[in-house]
Formats: C-alpha cells, structure tokens, sequence
C-alpha cells in the first residue's frame, strides 16, 4: 500500500529512553528517571475535587477554540503575571502544546517554508515541520550565547519564521526583554513570523519569564497546562494569535480537532486557582536545582549554562564520551539512572551532550547524583 513520507521524522529518543528504563523496572531494577520532562506531581488536588462535581453534567464538544470562561481566565491570568492585556477572543485552547504548534504552522507557513530552531531545542518542533511540509532551518547556538538564537540569524538564514523557547528545552536559559525585543525586530525585518514557545513559563527561578505579548502583538504565543501546573497526561494547552489570525485559526481547528478535551479544560479551569500547590511544587524544582547543579560538579560534569527555568540541565560531556547514546544506555545499566541523550535536542552536535531532568522528587534527584557519582569514579576524561 502507498504510504506519505510525511512520516519518515526522527524518532523520539527520550521515549525509547523511558521505554528501556520501563524495561529494567519490570525486571526489578529500581529507577531514579531524569530522562523524561514530567512534573513528578499531578494536577492539584483541589481541581481534581472540583471537576469530579463537574463530570455529573455532560461533557459534549465546547467551541472550537475553547471555553470561554477558560479564556477569560488566561486573559486575567497574563493580567495579574505580566501586565498585558490581552482579548479572550485571541486565545485558542488546544489539544496540548502539540495542537497549537500544528495550528500555528498550519495558519503561518506554506509548503517549503524556512523555519528557524537554536539549536539544541525540542525535537517534534523539526518533526511536525517536516510531517506539515516545511523546512526546518537548524541555527547552532552555544554555551556563551545561552544557547539562544541571535537576531541577525534570521537574515542570516534567510527565514521565513522563527522559534523561540524561553525557558527552553534542553537548556533552561531564558531570554530577556532586550533579546527577546531584538529577536521580534529582526523577524519584522525579515518579514518573518515569530512563534513564542512559552510552556515553562512559572518555573523561573532568579527572574521571571518575559512574554513576547509584552513586546509585540505580531506573535504567536505558545503555552501549556503541562508543566507549571503539572497536567502532562490532561492534553490541554492554549495560544495567543494575532487579531487578524483569529479566525484563520478557528476553522482549522474546527476541521483538525474539532475541540480540546472538554474535561481538561474544566481541570485547567480550576487548577489556575490553586496558586499554593502550585507554588510549593515550583519551590520543589527550586530545591532540586541546586542540588543537580551542586551534584553534577561534584560528579565531574561540570560543564553546562546553569538553567533560569523549566527543570533541565544540558550538559556537555565531551570529556567523556562522543556517543551520548551509548553513554546514556550505560549509565541506565551501570548506574539506573535514566538520560537523555543529546542527539534528541540536536542531531549534529548532540552526541556529545545529555540533558539531566530535575522534574521529580528531591529525595529521588539526591538519590540519582550519588548514583551518578558513583558511576563516574569509574571514569576518566
């Protein structure tokens, strides 16, 4: 039977990485697991209690983009963080950050478009670029830079949109307002357009997070209940467009998803009001930092930008090892504790890098640097 090649993308490796360290699991090994981007805690106890009372009514479909009253919601929310001002009618509610990056370059980009990503980033953005037709440009950051593109790579590249991730996953670093502003200009200047992945935003540690709603309306905004406010498994996230996009975007989601999960959205409802869980799981991830950038030092990995947000470190282990994915799979067999290879995050560079997870609990995270020490007395650079 005929098949698309829009399917031949690169795998995940972080989820083979899960999948081996499900596997050791089941034969009786015990796990600490800093491969996988997962809060370790769930949705909040109290939206959880809150939408058992709302499941007696049938859930059938909401609007395509989202329910309103979560809509205003996110509107008051980017009020009370940021200062901004922004009109329910530009948020859409997706089917998880996933939904809103196909909507995004579905409403933007036409086939062959030049798409820009610093790398090291998230690996499904280049995945659902090509999966959609277009063309993901990979832009080489480093150490000195934060791992951030800079704003004459969008000429440089010629460009036809631009990523940006701040927090950013692998890396942690955040963007400023000057850089940030400067990236936006560029891009208007190239008559590129300009997507803004905030899902980490919350998880900042020193200095909050800027929004590029704060700097420009010519954006889209991407977020997600994922990680601040810990519904991985809910699917449910949301994005800001333009005015004039709004109904662009409408009736592809109309077609495409018809509606985001209407339990999750009435679960992530209720969990933007229950600031105390969330904050106290973000002092959790405060405390876990520390001890992963104290440990890895102390370990000898030492090389890394030390993250502003999000719960990652990526660390350059050159020293070590140029096969990252070999490296990985024996750290999980010698020392059972899982990584993630760096090839996920940049596949020309990557496998001299692994991305370290701090997203579960404390006493795991100790637990997975004395592991981690351990296995690397073993070792010499």
């Amino acid at each position: 039977m005929r098949r698309s090649n829009r399917g031949d993308v690169d795998p995940f490796i972080v989820m083979d990485v899960m999948e081996a360290a499900r596997k050791a699991e089941a034969a009786g090994r015990h796990i600490i697991h800093m491969e996988v981007g997962q809060p370790g805690t769930g949705a909040p106890q109290a939206a959880r209690d809150r939408l058992i009372a709302d499941l007696a009514d049938p859930l059938g479909y909401t609007v395509a983009l989202g329910l309103p009253e979560l809509k205003e919601r996110i509107a008051q929310h980017y009020a009370m963080w940021y200062g901004v001002t922004v009109d329910p009618a530009r948020i859409v509610i997706t089917s998880g950050a996933s939904g809103a990056f196909l909507l995004a370059f579905s409403a933007l980009f036409d086939n062959d478009a030049r798409v820009g990503l610093g790398t090291p980033c998230y690996p499904s953005y280049r995945q659902i670029l090509r999966a959609v037709g277009l063309s993901p440009i990979d832009i080489p950051t480093n150490l000195s830079q934060r791992f951030q593109p800079l704003p004459e790579d969008v000429a440089t590249h010629d460009l036809d949109g631009l990523i940006v991730a701040s927090p950013a996953n692998p890396t942690g670093t955040m963007l400023d307002r000057d850089g940030l502003a400067a990236l936006a200009d560029a891009c208007q200047a190239q008559g590129a357009a300009l997507i803004s992945d905030e899902i980490y935003h919350g998880i900042d540690y020193d200095k909050a997070a800027v929004t590029a709603l704060d700097i420009t309306d010519d954006v889209y905004v991407v977020n997600s209940f994922s990680k601040y406010f810990s519904m991985t498994g809910w699917r449910v996230g949301w994005m800001i467009v333009p005015q004039d996009h709004i109904r662009q975007v409408e009736r592809l989601a109309q077609n495409m998803f018809i509606c985001a999960p209407h339990a999750a959205q009435r679960l992530a409802l209720h969990a933007m009001d229950c600031p105390e869980e969330l904050e106290a799981n973000k002092a959790v991830y405060k405390a876990n930092r520390t001890l992963m950038i104290e440990g890895l030092r102390a370990a000898g990995l030492r090389h890394f930008a030390p993250p502003d947000g999000a719960f990652y470190v990526y660390v350059d282990v050159s020293e070590y090892t140029d096969d990252a994915l070999g490296f990985a799979a024996e750290i999980l067999e010698k020392a059972g504790v899982a990584v993630t290879p760096g090839l996920d995050f940049d596949a020309a560079r990557g496998q001299t890098w692994l991305r370290f997870s701090y997203a579960r609990a404390t006493a795991d995270i100790a637990e997975g640097l004395q592991r981690l020490a351990q296995f690397m007395q073993g070792r010499t650079a």
